[in-house]
């Protein structure tokens, strides 16, 4: 084991990651000495790295676009908000060894919404874009605050309507097409796709945000991504 501890978050793409930095920050705060690095990943590669990293004493990952609902096939043991979502982000060595999977993102999103934007969930329509990995782990947490409903919206619409029927017993959630959006309202839009990595837009139809609503997309960038153009196209009253 190296005197260092190692953690790393692998994806494909990687280069806009701010992890590395965000981790050096948080081991600066609490005085751990760790080295933190982003790694390209694709995931046909997926298995592969990950055991090379644990196998040299890799500590910890982060894992993000198009791993997440690979690491959760890979963990040992869950957390109970990473089995429903069945989507991790974040893979930790315990102590006996054996490998635990979390997914964070959830509870991440719904803290910087109320608690960073004032951005409320009770009874809000709620808009999902997408069906992978990053909407599995953000669905649970939002109903756990009362939404009205959440919609998934998906290019291919059988994903959404399977993903939407995981967690109906939890609350009022279905699944759409983007075509199908058109004449509906929403309170709040959140982008869990990955078009924004490229700096492309879902085939999204204006008209369906409602007045005073809100729009969020889960990936950052260093300038406006096309979620956040068309948010403020569509005149959100916060456009993130």
């Amino acid at each position: 084991m190296s005197e260092i501890d190692q953690y790393a978050v692998f994806g494909s793409p990687i280069k806009h990651s701010k992890s590395p930095r965000i981790h050096q920050l948080f081991a600066e705060q609490t005085q751990q000495v760790m080295q933190y690095t982003a790694q390209l990943v694709p995931a046909d590669k997926f298995d592969l790295e990950l055991k090379d990293f644990f196998a040299k004493g890799g500590r910890g990952l982060n894992c993000t676009v198009p791993l997440k609902e690979l690491a959760w096939e890979a963990a040992e043991i869950r957390t109970e908000r990473a089995e429903l979502a069945k989507a991790v982000n974040t893979l930790l060595v315990q102590e006996d060894g054996r490998i635990l999977g979390d997914n964070t993102d959830g509870i991440g999103l719904v803290t910087d919404l109320q608690d960073n934007h004032g951005i409320e969930l009770k009874q809000k329509r709620v808009l999902i874009l997408g069906a992978g990995g990053a909407s599995r782990g953000i669905i649970l947490p939002i109903l756990e605050e009362s939404p009205a409903s959440i919609t998934i919206a998906n290019r291919t619409v059988e994903k959404a309507l399977t993903l939407a029927d995981e967690f109906s017993h939890k609350g009022a959630i279905s699944g759409s097409s983007y075509a199908d959006l058109a004449g509906q309202n929403f309170d709040l839009i959140l982008n869990a796709t990955s078009a924004s990595l490229s700096d492309e837009l879902p085939p999204l139809v204006s008209g369906i945000l409602a007045e005073q609503g809100s729009c969020y997309d889960l990936a950052y960038a260093n300038k406006p991504t096309a979620f956040v153009r068309w948010a403020r196209e569509q005149q959100a009253s916060k456009s993130l």
